[in-house]
């Protein structure tokens, strides 16, 4: 998240009146709504043309849609399709992703169209991220730009706060999850006045953003899981237990990253270095099959539906390809974001912690390991809490992820993010 969170308005001090706060309200609004509009314009765009290639052309030409064959060409084509415009667009379709995180830097107006249709090409197409670090990234920019136009005496800090809080509402259709980063961003910081001032602003920005969304779809992270009831010590032992796997298996791929990143940048160019990811994406998906192609959140909706439906060897294929996917396509150049995918890796491996061991309650075995893997991937702890706890909706859960949220974070903290710098060595 940005550095310094407040709103464009001037810093509310101790005991803010409210008339120091009102006239953030309604830029606030604005900006959720319109960066609801823009996840909601790329999304859907996305949902058509996978649609298309998806469904039409492979039944036009009498291919399986999820066939080898097919999946290996999808992925390669998508390859030299984001390589083109990574290559050919304005401003490079932004920076390395793999440098890029939740804070996005504001771009100029020109990298936007390329950013965007890069996106979409990669939802559409297959690789494992999702929408969240370019979406972001291109409503920072917008925000600041429109904002500091509008009003010339503002801070820059605060319409990326709006910006990213707007998106993040609208990512997870709650105002929660904005509020819970924007906490956490803060927390290093010397804040003027009240938390609840700074956060006005955002929270506003967050719930329009949010509200946006749920009027033209139903976004929910609710998996349905067989219902969780009071929690027992067994409960919260397998909790520990598949948090801090989790965590493990998260921070493999992190200590991976940029010893893969390095050996695709020797290719140095994006025609070649997109599409020899688009190969390996290919190969893994005819090794783990097609629920592990996309975001993963339709996907995840699949597996959650029959828990019991597979083998605890075959959700361990899933967890171990998806999380080498997300790892590959986050590499080698395909502009995304890691929660998602993120997600799907925690799932399978839940649901695989309960194939191994029926005595794990899918609800906890899934709750734990997202909460783990999230930890290791984002080191968001409040974000990681949140979106573990929202999966199974059991109030009853949050107790246990609290407890075995502690071993994971031993496990991660102090140790490098998956996120590069500019010279390709890991943030810590």
């Amino acid at each position: 998240m940005a550095q310094d969170s407040a709103p464009p308005a001037p810093s509310a001090a101790p005991g803010a009146a409210a008339r120091t706060l009102l006239p953030t309200l309604v830029p606030a609004l604005l900006v959720g709504v319109v960066t609801s509009l823009v996840l909601l314009g790329v999304g859907t765009a996305a949902e058509e043309l996978q649609d298309v290639l998806w469904e039409t052309v492979p039944d036009a030409l009498g291919v399986g849609r999820y066939s080898v064959l097919w999946m290996f060409v999808m992925l390669v084509a998508t390859g030299f399709a984001v390589g083109l415009v990574v290559w050919k667009a304005p401003g490079h379709a932004g920076p390395d992703p793999a440098t890029t995180g939740l804070d996005a830097p504001v771009l100029p107006l020109t990298v936007l169209p390329g950013l965007l249709l890069a996106t979409a090409f990669v939802l559409a197409g297959g690789p494992s991220l999702g929408p969240e670090n370019p979406i972001i990234a291109v409503n920072v920019s917008l925000a600041v730009r429109a904002g500091l136009r509008a009003f010339p005496r503002t801070r820059q800090s605060g319409w990326v706060a709006l910006a990213e809080a707007g998106t993040i509402g609208a990512l997870f259709g709650t105002p929660v999850a904005a509020a819970l980063v924007i906490s956490e961003a803060l927390a290093g910081q010397r804040i003027k006045g009240q938390l609840w001032d700074s956060l006005f602003a955002p929270l506003a920005a967050a719930g329009a953003g949010a509200l946006t969304t749920a009027l033209v779809s139903e976004p929910s992270f609710d998996l349905r899981l067989p219902p969780f009831g009071r929690p027992g010590w067994g409960d919260l032992l397998a909790s520990l237990v598949v948090a801090s796997l989790g965590a493990a298996l998260g921070m493999c791929a992190v200590y991976a990253f940029p010893h893969v990143h390095r050996a695709f940048a020797r290719l140095r160019h994006p025609m070649l270095m997109l599409p020899a990811g688009g190969a390996v994406l290919g190969a893994l998906a005819a090794l783990g099959g097609h629920l592990t192609l996309f975001k993963g959140l339709d996907e995840v909706a699949e597996l959650a539906r029959d828990p019991d439906g597979w083998t605890a060897g075959e959700f361990a294929t899933m967890t171990v390809v998806k999380l080498a996917a997300l790892l590959v396509a986050a590499s080698c150049g395909f502009r995304g974001g890691r929660i998602f995918p993120s997600v799907f890796v925690g799932t399978a491996l839940g649901l695989g912690a309960h194939a191994l061991v029926p005595g794990v309650q899918p609800a906890v075995g899934v709750a734990a390991a997202v909460l783990g893997v999230l930890l290791a991937v984002t080191r968001q702890g409040w974000v990681s809490l949140f979106v573990a706890a929202v999966l199974v909706a059991s109030p009853s859960v949050i107790a246990l992820l609290c407890i075995a949220s502690l071993p994971a974070w031993l496990l991660v903290t102090g140790r490098p993010h998956m996120q590069l710098r500019e010279d390709g060595t890991a943030v810590r």
